[in-house]
């Protein structure tokens, strides 16, 4: 595969210098103009805010590690952009985007724990995947409707509603409802027929000026930038809030979602070497064979990455509604309760699949030798390609509530956190006509049926999983406020009851039942010394949990069936990390700095691996891994219309022992680096505004990754540059704030790749373990779109 050497891209030293030099400038300028005491002029600075990093980051006072972008920073972001995007230029995020639209998802490692082990919030609702902990950025809210993202790096707050997090935690805060009656409209329009129409209408303050109401709309298509197809998502963001006085409101939101998305095909570098570049999912339908009776016909056996694009589509529909109620009683006493429901339907990967007419389950033996006619030819002979998909839906109601009490010099919080998740995963199968649509893409309409007249399933899994936490915590101050001593513990449970159905998965052909139980004690020490006003130090270690994913209890994982039963051979532990970080913040008027060293201890991490006593292979628990580094984040006001932003990250992380993987061969990983997790990742932001315009460059470098644990297959290090404008035109009679923006990614056309699995073991042949394949997806090349908004 050739990749594009950018000759005018900064090596990784040549990156972290400039990322030095160019905070040095933001901030000698800072000091000089503070020096000169010549106040800033304040009509400057209108378009953005003037605000610590342009948004990028915030002053913390946490006793712990934790970065926080704004609206500010939102606002200059392209509006189909996902969480994972806005985050990509902090110290410990290494993030990329299937696209550059931000429409179609991406991946995101933390200090070299993958977003499975990250916990997730909305407004506080935990959006993990209930079943496997994954993460869907793009699914969850409009970028305009944010207000607020942080990241707590090495731990969950304590009342945070998580199962599934050994590697800390990202949230998501939506913007309350305008005090201001407004109506908003924003208009995006880029390459590859981006379209993004967005709409938002705000009451302003009403019933006696207590309450406010908001509602929005959006509508963004874009095609692929490589092969056919694209992206299409409707979008619908609605909330209040009711002010009863100073202590006492509910505030609710209803963030509705629906998305079908094409597929982009990722390939291994034999492919890529083969095909090039941009090659895609096949824009032809290779169609039926006319069939004939009593002749065994069979469709052509396409490989993956000729799969016909129109059968890799990927549909979704998700709702997350919560509503937050604040009550003081008495002084000194405030109770906080947040319910919530999230609901989600959709399939999931490629669709295309052939199908022996032959291989249906029959009920009475458990074995998949049924026969059904799809093709209509009067025989059970044939091989015919059909829709078949990942199906699931997720009913999950849950609560968190909390009381917290100030007494004398303690801060105390204590609560409890439930819900209960019906996750329901199923393989339907529907028919393909002869110009290659599926009879429907949800799956839902048109199934086909085994003999007995229920419908074909590839799986048939129903997982209820009940989660609870007790949580405590207690906030010192002492030293006339100097010293803030934070000590919590919580005590997260998870009950998994998972019920195979009888399906025509590998060996699945029996129902059964297990239920497993995991609970945890975690405690948390967090320490913050105030040495002056502008500057502090912190501490916290904490240690993390990440209950096993419903899929261990699968017979095409963990179980294996005895007579009927369901045995378990290797019984899976939750995964546990202990996470110190050390730290200190500069916070002046001018500028904001934090220096974070860490150092992560990771236990019990879970991936395939051989089991000696059992003879088999399963996700089970394979050891330590331990990982240390720092992170860096400067940045300052605007200074003359100057702001920057800049971060440098470094993680060292070592895998402790090796990994077996069958009764004759082990892994050589022990001594080895965690996969995607880049040694070096820096970012950059610089920024010049007046009152009516800014432009602004980002540079987000990230250093070298493995893509394997036995470190024998790497990911080159790249240089992503970006480009952002924006131009505010005065008032014009109805309009108040016209402002056009202008957003151009990877301005420099870098092609560059990242590993689509985080649990790859091996590239090469050890013994007599076999190689495995690591597929990638492709960096998009330069994109720019542009995007008018206006108030009414």
């Amino acid at each position: 595969m050739n990749f594009k050497k950018a000759s005018a891209i900064p090596s990784r030293l040549t990156m972290v210098a400039v990322a030095c030099q160019l905070a040095c400038l933001g901030i000698s300028s800072a000091y000089a103009d503070e020096k000169d005491n010549q106040p800033t002029d304040t009509k400057q600075v209108t378009i953005t805010g003037k605000k610590v990093g342009m948004g990028l980051m915030v002053q913390e006072n946490a006793p712990k590690a934790r970065s926080t972008i704004t609206a500010e920073e939102l606002a200059k972001q392209r509006p189909t952009g996902n969480a994972y995007e806005a985050l990509e230029l902090m110290p410990a995020v290494n993030s990329y985007n299937y696209d550059s639209t931000g429409l179609f998802g991406g991946g995101l490692t933390l200090r070299g724990f993958n977003s499975d082990q990250i916990g997730a919030t909305v407004n506080g609702v935990p959006v993990n995947d209930s079943g496997s902990f994954a993460v869907y950025p793009q699914e969850y809210v409009d970028q305009e409707n944010t207000c607020t993202q942080f990241v707590t790096q090495g731990s969950t707050d304590v009342d945070s509603p998580q199962i599934g997090a050994t590697g800390g935690n990202f949230g998501i805060t939506t913007c309350d409802p305008s005090k201001e009656k407004r109506f908003r409209v924003m208009q995006t329009l880029g390459g590859l027929n981006l379209k993004k129409t967005y709409l938002r209408y705000d009451t302003g303050m009403v019933l006696n000026n207590k309450a406010r109401f908001f509602i929005s709309y959006s509508n963004a298509t874009s095609d692929k930038w490589k092969g056919d197809g694209g992206a299409r998502r409707d979008h619908v963001d609605m909330g209040f809030r009711t002010d009863f006085d100073r202590f006492n409101s509910i505030s609710g939101t209803i963030l509705y979602n629906r998305a079908i998305n094409q597929n982009i095909a990722t390939f291994s570098l034999a492919d890529l070497n083969k095909y090039g570049y941009y090659y895609d999912y096949s824009t032809k339908f290779i169609g039926h064979v006319v069939p004939t009776k009593g002749k065994a016909d069979s469709d052509a056996n396409q490989a993956f990455g000729d799969s016909y694009f129109k059968l890799t589509q990927n549909p979704f529909e998700n709702v997350i509604a919560s509503t937050i109620i604040k009550a003081r009683f008495g002084e000194s006493t405030d109770l906080k309760v947040v319910p919530y429901y999230w609901y989600g339907y959709g399939t999931g990967g490629n669709q295309q699949r052939l199908m022996t007419e032959s291989q249906f389950l029959d009920k009475t033996t458990g074995k998949n030798t049924a026969g059904v006619d799809l093709n209509g030819d009067g025989d059970t002979l044939d091989k015919v390609i059909v829709a078949n998909s990942s199906v699931t839906r997720t009913n999950r109601p849950g609560i968190t509530a909390s009381v917290s009490h100030q007494l004398d010099n303690h801060q105390l919080l204590a609560g409890f956190w439930y819900e209960r998740a019906t996750h329901e995963q199923y393989g339907p199968m529907v028919a393909v006509d002869a110009n290659g649509e599926s009879a429907d893409i949800w799956l839902k309409d048109g199934r086909i049926l085994r003999p007995d007249g229920t419908p074909y399933q590839s799986r048939d899994w129903k997982t209820i999983s009940t989660g609870y936490q007790f949580f405590a915590q207690d906030t010192v101050s002492l030293m006339n406020d100097k010293l803030t001593v934070n000590f919590g513990v919580r005590a997260p449970t998870m009950k998994r009851d998972f019920t195979n159905y009888a399906n025509e998965g590998s060996n699945s052909g029996t129902t059964y039942r297990i239920e497993k139980k995991y609970s945890e004690i975690l405690p948390q020490l967090g320490v913050r010394y105030q040495i002056n006003n502008n500057n502090q130090v912190f501490a916290s270690l904490a240690r993390n949990m990440k209950a096993p994913p419903n899929f261990v209890y699968s017979t095409s994982n963990n179980v294996v069936l005895v007579n009927g039963q369901p045995t378990m051979p290797v019984d899976v532990k939750a995964e546990t990390s202990y996470n110190l970080d050390i730290g200190y913040r500069h916070q002046s008027d001018l500028l904001t700095g934090q220096v974070t060293v860490y150092a992560v201890d990771f236990r019990d991490r879970q991936a395939t691996a051989y089991d000696a006593v059992s003879n088999t292979s399963s996700l089970t628990s394979v050891g330590k891994v331990k990982t240390k580094g720092f992170e860096v984040e400067l940045g300052n006001t605007p200074v003359n219309g100057w702001s920057f932003y800049s971060s440098i990250g470094y993680a060292k992380s070592e895998i402790q022992e090796d990994l077996p993987v069958s009764k004759t061969a082990t892994l050589p990983t022990a001594g080895k680096e965690m996969t995607l997790t880049p040694k070096y990742k820096a970012g950059l932001s610089a920024q010049y505004e007046t009152g009516a315009w800014y432009t602004r460059v980002k540079v987000k470098y990230t250093g070298k990754q493995w893509a394997t644990m036995t470190n024998d297959e790497e990911v080159p290090a790249y240089t992503l540059v970006g480009l952002d404008a924006g131009y505010q035109f005065p008032n014009t009679g109805f309009l108040k704030k016209p402002t056009l923006r202008m957003s151009i990614s990877n301005l420099t056309d870098r092609q560059y790749r990242n590993p689509s699995s985080f649990n790859v073991t091996n590239a090469k042949a050890y013994g007599t373990a076999g190689a495995k394949t690591v597929f990638y997806y492709m960096g998009a090349p330069r994109f720019a779109s542009v995007t008018f908004s206006a108030d009414f």
